[in-house]
């Protein structure tokens, strides 16, 4: 079964090197650069919503052939959940690291840093007041997702509100959750452990 990998916000697919280098003894494993990241198309136009479409035109027409296990972190992670509630076919595991129900919260954007990015700063200008803005369908669209479901939350240390994960495990018709207390970036600060909760998971 094959494993696609779906990074975070700025993030590109090399981030999911050290996960991939140790999952791809086993298996077939694709990291995804999103729309606006590193060597992918960088279109200028942003959303979750265009993001999953990309992803699941990738799963449609020849990445993988058929149904893959789908692993996301934050923004990958909003869009994995998308992908598996519009085409539940196509998703047979689902893992989530650090993503909780979206909630409004403040909308002042981060400043731009400076030097060359590795992705279009039009992502954050304009994915981010999607997430900033609270909007209820959210909610529809995680309990739409029959998948078997893990969440791996980030502990206290994460700057995601950890009682917005539970509201998305709730939320799941099918959903677990495991917590390794090491921030946000769970897959780097935690590798073993984080590799050790996936593959138990996806075997199951």
């Amino acid at each position: 079964m094959p494993l696609v990998l779906l990074p975070a916000t700025a993030e590109t697919a090399e981030d999911w090197d050290l996960v991939a280098s140790t999952l791809c003894r086993s298996r077939a494993v694709y990291a995804v650069n999103l729309r606006g990241h590193g060597p992918s198309d960088w279109p200028g136009t942003y959303s979750i919503g265009l993001m999953a479409d990309d992803v699941t035109h990738l799963l449609d027409w020849g990445l993988t052939g058929g149904a893959v296990d789908l692993v996301g972190h934050s923004l990958g992670g909003l869009v994995a959940c998308q992908v598996a509630a519009a085409r539940p076919e196509l998703v047979r595991r689902l893992v989530l690291e650090d993503v909780g129900l979206l909630h409004p919260r403040s909308a002042d954007p981060p400043p731009k840093p400076a030097g060359v990015l590795l992705f279009d700063w039009g992502v954050v200008e304009q994915v981010r007041p999607e997430i900033d803005n609270f909007d209820p369908g959210w909610a529809d669209v995680i309990a739409a997702i029959p998948t078997p479901s893990l969440v791996v939350a980030g502990g206290h240390r994460s700057p995601i509100p950890q009682e917005r994960i539970d509201d998305l495990v709730r939320l799941l018709p099918n959903g677990q959750m495991v917590t390794i207390d090491a921030g946000h970036l769970v897959h780097a600060t935690q590798p073993d452990a984080f590799i050790h909760h996936l593959v138990t998971f996806l075997g199951k």
